[in-house]
């Protein structure tokens, strides 16, 4: 059976074990991640790998304000409460035979917790304002962002309902720790996206845009990346993407130059030679060492304008990497020879998205 979940990296390929492993029990699954990661990607595949014939039910805990939560669990009967006009089926009668998903489960009152467990005890519930007990056969799956076993020290989540959710822990790895997932879940991301506007033109993502994309941190995970793809349909509709556009344009949300694009892209990926990059300043120091400050004076003889914070950027680049050429690839020997701390420099190498020199 083919898994929803994007990734061949070794985390996500640990991950897609552990659902068709636990996909045809009946044990209760509590996925732990970052908001963004995808954990109700996962929760559906576990669902599929059940091969159960109800449907797949899922309610967001944290998006329901907590006094219209109950109801939209248990359902009710007509007149239970003012404007109870109607009974109404909750979640767990309309998961019935299914999977119900309770997203950001940390978010659920105490109150409600307590009608939870009863109901994983006795797999029954009852509506509001009803006396029947309605059996229920469905499978749960929980999920949170938050630390689970920190609140339940805290006393803001009961013990007992913590131990019966948790049988199967889960966790789905943040998209900084499978960054080699990212080629990947940016072409099935660009097939969904175009299935949905058949008319788009895709953009081109260049090998020095991914490997920018895998520099990111990614603090709102594969959530995240989607936003950053479909700003790209966007902003490069039908054009390549450097990895200066990245950074600039889609991390950063400026609007790309009109003029010089291709020429300020090449001088960023290229990152080579100080002399293509600067010439007139070379000219003044007649090429046979770095100009000194003083010879930047001479640069709008030569230019109208200057992309000053690109420049100087571009400069720590080439002057980085050149170090660590030197260096055989010693980062502490090229902070030395820059005259930096170690750490400033491995911050930099980050930011930069700068790796060590394979040298043979």
């Amino acid at each position: 059976m083919t898994s929803f979940i994007i990734g061949e990296s070794a985390k996500m390929l640990e991950l897609k074990s552990l659902v068709k492993v636990v996909g045809p029990s009946l044990a209760p699954v509590m996925l732990t991640g970052e908001t963004g990661v995808g954990k109700d990607v996962v929760a559906q595949d576990i669902h599929r790998q059940s091969l159960r014939s109800g449907p797949f039910v899922a309610i967001n805990c944290a998006a329901i304000p907590a006094e219209l939560l109950e109801s939209e669990l248990f359902g009710y009967e007509k007149g239970a409460f003012t404007g109870a006009d109607r009974a109404r089926m909750g979640r767990f009668e309309m998961s019935n035979g299914g999977t119900l998903f309770l997203d950001e489960i940390g978010d659920m009152p105490l109150a409600l917790q307590s009608k939870l467990l009863r109901t994983l005890e006795n797999h029954c519930i009852q509506r509001i304002g009803g006396n029947r007990e309605i059996k229920l056969d469905l499978r749960l799956i929980c999920a949170t962002h938050q630390n689970v076993e920190q609140m339940v020290e805290d006393g803001r989540f009961r013990a007992d309902l913590y131990y019966r959710l948790a049988t199967f822990p889960m966790k789905v790895p943040p998209l900084s720790e499978r960054r080699e997932d990212i080629a990947l879940l940016l072409e099935v991301m660009m097939a969904s996206y175009l299935e949905r506007q058949p008319g788009a033109v895709p953009p081109r993502f260049s090998p020095a845009a991914v490997e920018a994309l895998k520099g990111h941190d990614w603090p709102g995970n594969v959530r995240e990346l989607r936003n950053v793809l479909e700003r790209a349909f966007v902003l490069f509709s039908g054009r390549e993407i450097s990895g200066r556009n990245v950074i600039e344009n889609l991390l950063r949300l400026r609007l790309p130059e009109a003029n010089s694009q291709a020429e300020n892209d090449a001088l960023w990926e290229a990152a080579g030679s100080f002399d293509s990059v600067a010439p007139p300043l070379l000219e003044a120091s007649n090429g046979t060492a770095p100009p000194k400050p003083e010879d930047f004076r001479i640069w709008f003889r030569h230019n109208d304008e200057i992309d000053l914070r690109g420049f100087i950027r571009d400069v720590e680049v080439v002057l980085i990497e050149a170090a660590l050429t030197a260096k055989d690839g010693l980062v502490s020997h090229a902070a030395d020879a820059l005259k930096l701390r170690r750490t400033t420099l491995i911050e930099k190498m980050k930011k930069l998205m700068i790796e060590r020199p394979s040298l043979d």
